[in-house]
Protein backbone atom coordinates (compact mmCIF):
# COMPACT_ATOMS: atom_id res chain seq x y z
CA UNK A 1 0.00 0.00 0.00
CA UNK A 2 1.59 3.58 -1.01
CA UNK A 3 -0.43 5.84 1.55
CA UNK A 4 1.56 8.41 -0.01
CA UNK A 5 -0.92 8.27 -2.73
CA UNK A 6 -3.82 8.37 -0.08
CA UNK A 7 -3.14 11.86 0.93
CA UNK A 8 -3.88 15.08 0.62
CA UNK A 9 -1.38 17.42 1.44
CA UNK A 10 -3.11 20.36 3.34
CA UNK A 11 -2.31 24.04 4.14
CA UNK A 12 -5.38 25.71 4.97
CA UNK A 13 -4.65 28.32 7.94
CA UNK A 14 -5.24 31.79 7.51
CA UNK A 15 -1.79 33.05 7.66
CA UNK A 16 0.30 31.07 5.36
CA UNK A 17 2.28 32.79 2.80
CA UNK A 18 3.59 31.84 -0.95
CA UNK A 19 6.18 30.61 0.17
CA UNK A 20 5.01 27.76 2.55
CA UNK A 21 2.61 26.88 0.08
CA UNK A 22 5.34 26.38 -2.09
CA UNK A 23 6.85 24.59 0.44
CA UNK A 24 4.47 22.12 0.63
CA UNK A 25 3.49 21.70 -3.13
CA UNK A 26 7.49 20.53 -3.22
CA UNK A 27 6.74 18.13 -0.68
CA UNK A 28 4.14 16.61 -2.35
CA UNK A 29 5.96 15.99 -5.57
CA UNK A 30 9.21 14.61 -3.60
CA UNK A 31 6.85 12.07 -1.59
CA UNK A 32 4.06 11.74 -4.17
CA UNK A 33 1.48 12.77 -2.35
CA UNK A 34 -2.28 12.41 -4.48
CA UNK A 35 -3.07 16.32 -3.95
CA UNK A 36 -1.95 19.58 -2.55
CA UNK A 37 -5.18 21.26 -0.71
CA UNK A 38 -5.68 25.20 -0.41
CA UNK A 39 -8.25 27.84 -0.15
CA UNK A 40 -9.09 28.96 -3.55
CA UNK A 41 -7.22 32.15 -3.55
CA UNK A 42 -4.29 29.79 -3.65
CA UNK A 43 -4.92 27.36 -6.34
CA UNK A 44 -3.83 29.40 -9.39
CA UNK A 45 -0.08 29.14 -7.59
CA UNK A 46 -0.61 25.16 -6.56
CA UNK A 47 -1.69 24.67 -10.25
CA UNK A 48 1.54 26.38 -11.45
CA UNK A 49 4.12 24.53 -9.19
CA UNK A 50 2.38 21.07 -9.84
CA UNK A 51 2.16 21.59 -13.85
CA UNK A 52 3.15 18.50 -15.19
CA UNK A 53 3.09 16.43 -12.58
CA UNK A 54 0.58 13.64 -11.18
CA UNK A 55 0.15 15.53 -8.46
CA UNK A 56 -3.72 16.86 -8.19
CA UNK A 57 -4.97 20.60 -6.84
CA UNK A 58 -7.43 20.63 -4.38
CA UNK A 59 -9.45 23.71 -3.28
CA UNK A 60 -12.07 24.30 -0.60
CA UNK A 61 -15.30 25.62 -0.88
CA UNK A 62 -17.54 27.59 1.66
CA UNK A 63 -14.74 26.88 4.38
CA UNK A 64 -14.74 26.06 6.96
CA UNK A 65 -18.32 26.87 8.23
CA UNK A 66 -19.93 25.91 5.37
CA UNK A 67 -22.65 29.03 5.58
CA UNK A 68 -22.14 30.45 2.26
CA UNK A 69 -24.94 31.00 -0.59
CA UNK A 70 -25.48 28.50 -2.83
CA UNK A 71 -24.87 30.37 -5.29
CA UNK A 72 -21.92 31.76 -4.06
CA UNK A 73 -20.17 27.99 -3.05
CA UNK A 74 -20.87 27.34 -6.84
CA UNK A 75 -19.54 30.20 -8.09
CA UNK A 76 -16.08 29.63 -6.00
CA UNK A 77 -16.36 25.85 -7.11
CA UNK A 78 -16.59 26.99 -10.96
CA UNK A 79 -13.79 29.67 -10.56
CA UNK A 80 -11.42 27.06 -8.80
CA UNK A 81 -11.49 24.75 -12.00
CA UNK A 82 -10.97 27.20 -13.87
CA UNK A 83 -7.74 28.23 -12.05
CA UNK A 84 -7.03 24.86 -11.90
CA UNK A 85 -8.45 22.82 -9.50
CA UNK A 86 -9.18 18.68 -9.92
CA UNK A 87 -10.64 18.18 -6.84
CA UNK A 88 -13.47 20.12 -4.80
CA UNK A 89 -14.15 20.08 -1.17
CA UNK A 90 -17.07 21.94 -0.39
CA UNK A 91 -18.41 22.17 3.49
CA UNK A 92 -22.16 20.96 3.75
CA UNK A 93 -24.66 23.72 5.46
CA UNK A 94 -25.14 22.23 8.84
CA UNK A 95 -27.23 24.81 10.11
CA UNK A 96 -29.56 23.62 7.09
CA UNK A 97 -28.92 19.92 7.88
CA UNK A 98 -29.51 20.47 11.56
CA UNK A 99 -33.10 22.41 10.77
CA UNK A 100 -33.95 19.32 8.69
CA UNK A 101 -34.20 21.88 5.28
CA UNK A 102 -32.97 18.17 3.98
CA UNK A 103 -34.21 20.19 -0.50
CA UNK A 104 -31.89 22.77 0.66
CA UNK A 105 -28.92 20.88 1.58
CA UNK A 106 -29.73 18.79 -1.57
CA UNK A 107 -30.01 21.97 -4.00
CA UNK A 108 -27.21 23.17 -2.14
CA UNK A 109 -24.49 20.06 -3.08
CA UNK A 110 -26.16 20.00 -6.64
CA UNK A 111 -25.25 23.29 -7.43
CA UNK A 112 -21.77 22.79 -6.64
CA UNK A 113 -21.96 19.61 -8.69
CA UNK A 114 -23.48 21.32 -11.80
CA UNK A 115 -20.66 24.48 -11.43
CA UNK A 116 -17.76 22.10 -11.82
CA UNK A 117 -19.80 20.02 -14.61
CA UNK A 118 -17.96 16.81 -14.46
CA UNK A 119 -14.58 18.49 -14.57
CA UNK A 120 -13.32 17.97 -11.06
CA UNK A 121 -14.35 15.48 -8.05
CA UNK A 122 -16.23 16.79 -5.45
CA UNK A 123 -16.32 15.09 -1.63
CA UNK A 124 -18.95 17.39 0.55
CA UNK A 125 -17.26 18.07 4.04
CA UNK A 126 -20.10 16.87 6.90
CA UNK A 127 -18.14 18.39 9.88
CA UNK A 128 -19.24 15.42 11.41
CA UNK A 129 -18.32 16.71 15.13
CA UNK A 130 -21.35 18.49 14.96
CA UNK A 131 -23.77 16.35 13.95
CA UNK A 132 -25.42 13.11 15.63
CA UNK A 133 -25.32 9.42 14.27
CA UNK A 134 -28.67 10.07 12.33
CA UNK A 135 -27.34 13.79 10.64
CA UNK A 136 -24.24 12.08 9.71
CA UNK A 137 -26.49 9.19 7.80
CA UNK A 138 -28.31 11.67 6.13
CA UNK A 139 -25.73 14.03 5.14
CA UNK A 140 -24.08 11.25 3.75
CA UNK A 141 -27.75 10.09 1.43
CA UNK A 142 -28.15 13.21 0.19
CA UNK A 143 -24.15 13.59 -0.58
CA UNK A 144 -24.67 10.70 -3.02
CA UNK A 145 -28.22 11.63 -4.33
CA UNK A 146 -26.83 15.19 -5.49
CA UNK A 147 -23.98 13.18 -7.05
CA UNK A 148 -20.76 14.23 -4.62
CA UNK A 149 -17.64 11.47 -5.63
CA UNK A 150 -16.55 11.18 -1.89
CA UNK A 151 -17.98 12.68 1.88
CA UNK A 152 -15.41 13.85 3.92
CA UNK A 153 -15.19 13.82 8.06
CA UNK A 154 -14.13 17.52 8.92
CA UNK A 155 -12.54 20.78 8.41
CA UNK A 156 -9.95 20.63 10.79
CA UNK A 157 -10.84 24.32 12.07
CA UNK A 158 -14.50 23.05 14.54
CA UNK A 159 -14.32 21.26 17.81
CA UNK A 160 -13.10 17.66 16.48
CA UNK A 161 -11.69 15.83 13.44
CA UNK A 162 -11.60 12.72 12.01
CA UNK A 163 -12.85 9.24 14.60
CA UNK A 164 -12.80 5.59 13.39
CA UNK A 165 -16.38 5.47 14.36
CA UNK A 166 -17.69 8.11 12.32
CA UNK A 167 -15.67 6.58 9.16
CA UNK A 168 -17.04 3.59 9.68
CA UNK A 169 -20.63 4.96 10.11
CA UNK A 170 -19.91 6.96 6.85
CA UNK A 171 -18.83 3.96 4.98
CA UNK A 172 -21.65 1.40 6.01
CA UNK A 173 -23.70 4.47 4.75
CA UNK A 174 -22.32 5.34 1.15
CA UNK A 175 -21.42 1.47 0.90
CA UNK A 176 -19.46 1.56 -3.36
CA UNK A 177 -21.01 4.15 -4.14
CA UNK A 178 -19.22 7.19 -2.60
CA UNK A 179 -15.63 6.70 -0.71
CA UNK A 180 -14.43 8.39 2.62
CA UNK A 181 -11.85 11.03 3.00
CA UNK A 182 -10.79 11.59 7.04
CA UNK A 183 -9.36 14.70 7.82
CA UNK A 184 -9.27 16.29 10.86
CA UNK A 185 -6.41 15.32 13.84
CA UNK A 186 -4.79 12.84 11.27
CA UNK A 187 -1.41 13.79 12.74
CA UNK A 188 0.41 10.42 12.92
CA UNK A 189 0.97 7.01 10.87
CA UNK A 190 -1.23 4.87 13.74
CA UNK A 191 -4.64 7.16 13.73
CA UNK A 192 -4.36 7.08 9.19
CA UNK A 193 -3.94 3.41 9.63
CA UNK A 194 -6.87 3.30 11.59
CA UNK A 195 -9.23 5.47 9.39
CA UNK A 196 -8.03 3.44 6.05
CA UNK A 197 -8.85 0.44 8.06
CA UNK A 198 -12.37 1.76 8.56
CA UNK A 199 -13.02 2.35 5.16
CA UNK A 200 -11.23 5.89 4.51
CA UNK A 201 -9.44 6.20 1.23
CA UNK A 202 -8.08 9.28 1.57
CA UNK A 203 -6.66 10.97 4.24
CA UNK A 204 -6.55 15.00 4.43
CA UNK A 205 -3.56 15.80 6.66
CA UNK A 206 -0.81 18.27 7.33
CA UNK A 207 1.47 16.33 9.01
CA UNK A 208 1.62 14.09 5.68
CA UNK A 209 5.72 13.79 5.94
CA UNK A 210 5.79 12.85 9.45
CA UNK A 211 2.92 10.22 8.49
CA UNK A 212 4.66 8.45 5.22
CA UNK A 213 8.14 8.81 7.33
CA UNK A 214 6.87 6.54 9.83
CA UNK A 215 4.97 4.04 7.48
CA UNK A 216 8.05 3.36 6.10
CA UNK A 217 9.20 1.68 9.09
CA UNK A 218 5.48 0.57 10.35
CA UNK A 219 4.19 -1.06 6.66
CA UNK A 220 6.02 -4.28 7.42
CA UNK A 221 3.07 -4.76 10.24
CA UNK A 222 0.32 -3.40 8.11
Amino acid sequence: MNIAKMIDHTILKPNVTDAEVIKVCDEAKEYGFFSVCVNPYFVPLVAEQLKGTDVKVTSVIGFPLGANTSTIKAAEAAQSVIDGANEIDMVLNVSALKDQKYDYVLDDIKAVVLAIKGKAILKVILETCLLTKEEIVKACELSKEAGAQFVKTSTGFSTGGATVEDVLLMKKTVGDALEVKASGGVRDFETAKNVIDAGATRIGASSSVDIVNKSKTSLSDY
